[in-house]
């Protein structure tokens, strides 16, 4: 708990030769002596909350080390309402590691946890849980309706919408146990409507749960794996969805020989396309090895596109590549070279397509949200994560409990276990369960510096 040391970290992406600037973030009782100390500022500047400085960080010799700006927000105006100090260096790498060395040899200073900076935010009372982790999906947002959905969370969306139904529950909470202990001198309580109040704030859990796993794929992304027999048309097709010639194309079979991979965002939801070898037989060692590369996509992929010669038709070959498509992981059977006379098929394609000509292919980016679960997210307006997912579906198997209670008319006090638990179980969502297993569970997923 926070907070008798003092923390740092770098609070930016660092890379060899990126970026203009970094910042490095320090928070806690020894920020603004540990800036005094490491930075030399020319001239009388004034060292104000909320105002920019300029230096040099110096070492223990006095060499500069480079040229820096310094930022102090004095608590509890500051993102962890301790006092903050960022130190906004030259980005890259070199530079960025001398300068955080230095802030690490002060007195009282010591590296930051992963989630730290959050942590201490929440534990202030500058942020509440669900807020906290909207920061982190912000940072981590593949696509823009992803950084929308996280905005959302940033702003209040699902703290109000959980704290809303957590209210409703303790209402009914409240009565029922002034049922318990003075049921003589109340009005009777009426059981149905009782219940059909609890069912309701049920349904409402649910759906938010099923929006959650929905809204995973705009945080998380699909891997979309082409699967094909030799030139049906797989690298064309990874071309024209991800706009650029990424696969060599040609009418020779095993042209692709290794795995390549494409990032594109289709309808809001980031994908990662991977153009697989054809599988087949062959004595070319180098194409055996991107054949087994083929049979792993297949396995980590969240939907296979059979890609199938739909000029040819249907052969042994493609049935023997639909039986190593494992049972678990949805497929869309793409019949491809819809632009030529259409050949024999036993089995009803999913999509009839060209991927010389475009024809088909918003049919194909339709079946293939709607295959992941990803379609129709536009009318989203928060989307849970997995753990506020998991605390949501606790609390709505709890209150669907109380059917059953109610089923066999069992006593008020009864009716109070499982809505004590739902209730609880909400409150971890927003933070009003606050424990130290519940912390570490959160931030420990969070990156140094956030």
């Amino acid at each position: 708990m926070p907070s008798t040391d003092t923390i740092a970290a770098v609070a930016t992406a660092v890379a060899p030769g990126q970026g203009g600037i970094a910042v490095i973030r320090l928070s806690g009782p020894a920020a603004e002596a540990t800036g005094r100390s490491v930075v030399h500022c020319p001239g009388h500047q004034e060292w104000g909350s909320h105002r920019v400085v300029y230096g040099h960080v110096i070492d223990g010799e006095g060499r500069r080390l480079d040229e820096v700006l310094l930022l102090l927000m004095r608590a509890p105006r500051s993102f962890t309402g301790e006092d903050v100090l960022e130190i906004h260096c030259h980005g890259g790498v070199i530079a960025v590691q001398r300068v955080l060395e230095q802030v690490l040899r002060q007195p009282g200073v010591r590296r930051a946890h992963p989630g730290e900076f959050s942590q201490r935010a929440v534990l202030n009372g500058r942020l509440d849980l669900t807020r906290a982790e909207a920061v982190s999906e912000l940072v981590a947002a593949r696509s823009r309706r992803a950084a929308e959905l996280a905005m959302a969370g940033l702003d209040g969306g699902i703290q109000a919408q959980i704290t809303a139904l957590r209210e409703r529950l303790l209402d009914q909470l409240t009565e029922l146990e002034a049922r318990v202990d003075f049921e003589e001198d109340l009005p009777p309580l009426d059981g149905e409507a009782l219940l059909q109040q609890l069912q309701a704030v049920r349904l409402e859990l649910e759906q938010l749960v099923r929006d959650g796993e929905r809204g995973d794929a705009l945080r998380q992304g699909l891997r979309v794996a082409l699967v094909g027999r030799p030139n049906v048309g797989k690298s064309s097709l990874l071309n024209r969805l991800s706009r650029r010639e990424r696969a060599i194309v040609t009418d020779l079979p095993g042209t692709t020989r290794d795995l390549l991979e494409s990032e594109i965002v289709l309808e809001g939801v980031p994908i990662t396309l991977l153009d697989t070898a054809g599988i087949r037989s062959t004595n070319d060692a180098v194409e055996q090895l991107g054949i087994a590369r083929s049979e792993e996509a297949l396995a980590t992929a969240d939907v296979v596109l059979l890609v199938l010669d739909g000029h040819a038709g249907w052969t042994a070959e493609d049935a023997a590549l639909l039986a190593r498509i494992p049972e678990q992981i949805p497929r869309i059977l793409v019949a491809n070279k819809a632009d030529l006379p259409a050949g024999v098929f036993p089995h009803p394609v999913d999509v009839q397509l060209s991927a010389l000509d475009g024809t088909g292919e918003a049919d194909l980016v339709q079946a293939l949200l709607e295959r992941c679960g990803a379609a129709g997210t536009d009318g989203m307006l928060v989307a849970l994560n997995q753990r506020q997912r998991d605390l949501a579906a606790r609390a709505a198997e709890a209150l669907a409990c109380s059917q059953e209670v109610a089923a066999q008319q069992l006593p008020w006090d009864f009716w109070t276990i499982d809505l004590r638990e739902a209730i609880r179980a909400l409150g971890e969502i927003t933070g009003e369960e606050l424990t130290e297993a519940v912390l570490d569970r959160v931030f420990s997923r969070f990156c140094i510096g956030k």
